[in-house]
């Protein structure tokens, strides 16, 4: 496995639970990646929502991408440990306006509104887990990027 594996994986089962820390509390909520590629995980957010908050205090971030399977598998994950950052590019944040239009409705609707913010685990480690590994999960090799 290696960090194209996990850019595709992610890119195909976006839908994702993704957890901060709030104090000593941990946070975790279900969230839809946008897309990842060879830079990191991109995602986008509120600026008054608490994840924005969270992140902006503890960068510190865990993202668990599940592909499901039927039985007697329990499918396939992906954990995502690493850093986030907010990123302040318009042209990414025109692009993200283009590809999910149903964002135009909050807001101005338009790139430069600073309710939208786009963030990305830039650097960090990946682990994928399946039964076949449950209990061996010291010896699971980590994916760097």
């Amino acid at each position: 496995m290696n960090l194209k594996d996990c850019i595709k994986f992610a890119n195909e089962n976006p839908v994702c639970y993704l957890a901060t820390v709030e104090g000593d509390q941990p946070r975790v909520r279900g969230f839809l990646m946008w897309f990842a590629d060879e830079n990191g995980f991109y995602f986008h957010t509120g600026a008054s929502k608490r994840v924005s908050k969270q992140l902006k205090k503890n960068p510190k971030i865990e993202v668990c991408f599940f592909a499901p399977a039927p039985p007697p598998s329990a499918g396939k994950m992906m954990r995502v440990a690493g850093k986030a950052r907010f990123l302040d590019d318009i042209a990414l944040k025109t692009r993200l306006l283009e590809e999910r239009p149903f964002l135009k409705a909050i807001g101005t609707g338009k790139p430069d509104d600073p309710l939208f913010e786009v963030f990305q685990i830039y650097t960090g480690e990946a682990h994928f887990w399946t039964m076949e590994n449950n209990l061996r999960e010291s010896e699971i090799k980590g994916i760097r990027f």
